[in-house]
C-alpha cells in the first residue's frame, strides 16, 4: 500500500442520497469483467456496492494490463464507487460472514461457474431463506441450466457461440475478435437490465426477490439482429463483409487522401443527397436505386462511385461536405482522438479522477445521462480490504473478533 493510500480501516463511503439507486445495497462477488461491470454501473447511479475479494491478492483485474502504483489502470474504472471487503469465502467463517452480509442487501452479483456458490453454502435456496427479498444476478458462460452449464467460458467464447465472431473480418479469412471483451460487457448490460426490472417487480409485487440467469453467449446472440429469422425462413447464413453492412446500402468505409471515412447513405432521401455531394445525380435519379432493395443489388457500383469521390478529398473535407448535406459520416477514432475531441469533453465523457494511489487519471464518464438523478463518481477504486473493518463493525463484529479472523486469514 502506497503512503497516499488510506488505511484499511477507512469507513464505508456513502453515495449521494439524490441518485436514482440511492438506498439500494449490492454485494458483488464476481471478478474480472462481467459481474464487476454490473456493480460499477449500479454504483454510478447511487447503489452502495460492497465488493467481496480474496484477502491475499483480490480481484485478478487489479493486475490486468497496464499497472500504475501497483494496481492496474483498468481497476480505477471498473471498481470506482465500490467498497472492498477482503474475505475468504472458501472458509466456513468467511461463508457465514457472507451470508450475514447478503441477508442485509438488496442485490447479489456473482459470475462464477454454476455450482460454485452452492459449494460455498451460498446457493439460492440458502440465501432466499435468509433474505426473501434478495435479487440474485448470476452471470455465467452458458447459464445455470442446459447441457453446457458446467463448461468454463470467457467473453471471447461467448462472442463466438453467440454468432458475433463469425461476422467479423474480411470474407474468406479467419474471423477476428473485437479488441475488447464485448461479450462480457453485453452480458453485464443484460444483467443490469435484469436487476432493474427485478427491483421494480419487487417494489410493486409484495417484496419478493428472484434469480436473474444471464449467459454470455445468449447476451451476444440477443444482439444478432435478423440472423436467425433470415436463416429460418430463407436458409441464409450471414457471412463476414469487412467494413460494409450487408443488406443495407450504401454504408461502408472509404479511403480518402489522408485516411478513411465512414459514410452511411442508406436512407432514401439521404442517398439522394449523398449522390448530389459526389456529383452523381444520375445515380440519385435512377428509379432502381430509389429504395434500399435496389441499392443493395447495386452496392458494388455505388461503393465504387463513392470511393472515386473520397479518394480525391481529405477526411476533413469529406466530413465537412457530408455534414453540410446532412449525410451521416465520421472518422475512425483511436483513443487519442477520443481524448482530444471537444464533444466528448462537452458531455462529461472524460473525467479526471484522483486514485487511492495518489495520482490523477482520466477515466470514461457515465452513461446513460439521467438529467434529474445523474450518475456520479463519489469515491475512487478501493485498495484491497479498505472497508473490511467498517463493514464488519456494521455486522456486529468486535475488534477482538476481527483480529482473530485476520490472524486466521479469513479477512485482510
Amino acid at each position: 500500500m502506497s503512503p497516499a493510500s488510506p488505511s484499511p480501516s477507512s469507513p464505508p463511503t456513502q453515495p449521494p442520497p439524490t441518485q436514482a439507486l440511492a438506498g439500494v445495497r449490492v454485494v458483488e462477488m464476481g471478478q474480472l469483467i462481467a459481474g464487476p461491470f454490473v456493480g460499477k454501473t449500479l454504483g454510478e447511479f447511487g447503489a452502495e456496492v460492497i465488493k467481496i475479494e480474496p484477502p491475499l491478492n483480490g480481484d485478478p483485474l487489479r493486475q490486468w494490463r497496464l499497472i500504475e502504483g501497483g494496481t492496474s489502470l483498468w481497476w480505477q474504472v471498473q471498481s470506482r464507487n465500490k467498497q472492498s471487503l477482503a474475505l475468504d469465502v472458501r472458509t466456513a467463517q468467511g461463508q457465514e460472514i457472507a451470508r450475514r452480509l447478503i441477508g442485509e442487501c438488496d442485490v447479489l452479483i456473482e459470475n462464477f461457474r454454476p455450482g460454485t456458490m452452492e459449494k460455498w453454502g451460498l446457493g439460492w435456496d440458502v440465501l432466499q431463506a435468509i433474505n426473501p427479498g434478495l435479487i440474485m444476478l448470476r452471470i455465467s458462460g452458458y447459464g445455470q441450466t442446459g447441457p453446457y452449464r458446467d463448461l468454463p467460458s470467457f467473453g471471447a467464447i461467448g462472442e463466438a457461440m453467440g454468432g458475433l465472431r463469425h461476422l467479423t473480418g474480411q470474407p474468406g479469412q479467419i474471423p477476428v475478435r473485437c479488441g475488447i471483451s464485448i461479450g462480457d460487457t453485453l452480458a453485464a448490460l443484460h444483467g443490469t437490465i435484469g436487476v432493474l426490472m427485478a427491483l421494480h417487480h419487487r417494489k410493486v409485487n409484495g417484496g419478493a426477490g428472484q434469480v436473474i440467469d444471464v449467459a454470455l453467449h445468449e447476451s451476444v446472440f440477443n444482439t444478432m439482429e435478423s440472423m436467425l429469422p433470415e436463416y429460418s425462413a430463407s436458409g441464409v447464413v450471414r457471412a463476414p463483409a469487412g467494413s460494409a453492412l450487408p443488406g443495407i446500402a450504401p454504408s461502408n468505409a472509404y479511403r480518402c487522401l489522408d485516411g478513411v471515412v465512414l459514410i452511411a447513405g442508406n436512407g432514401d432521401a439521404i442517398f439522394t443527397r449523398l449522390m448530389t455531394v459526389i456529383g452523381r445525380d444520375d445515380l440519385g435519379r435512377r428509379p432502381d436505386l430509389a429504395s434500399n432493395q435496389g441499392r443493395v443489388k447495386a452496392a458494388t457500383e455505388l461503393d465504387q462511385a463513392i470511393g472515386d469521390w473520397t479518394e480525391r478529398h481529405t477526411v476533413t473535407d469529406a466530413l465537412a461536405q457530408m455534414g453540410a448535406a446532412g449525410v451521416p459520416a465520421g472518422r475512425i477514432y483511436d483513443i487519442a482522438d477520443i481524448a482530444e475531441d471537444p464533444h466528448y469533453r462537452a458531455r462529461d465523457m472524460i473525467l479526471k479522477q484522483r486514485t487511492r494511489q495518489g495520482f490523477d487519471v482520466e477515466v470514461p464518464g457515465i452513461v446513460p445521462k439521467l438529467l434529474s438523478t445523474p450518475g456520479a463518481i463519489h469515491s475512487p477504486a478501493p485498495v484491497l480490504g479498505e472497508h473490511t473493518r467498517g463493514i464488519l463493525e456494521g455486522l456486529g463484529f468486535t475488534e477482538e473478533q476481527q483480529a482473530q479472523l485476520k490472524a486466521e486469514g479469513v479477512i485482510a
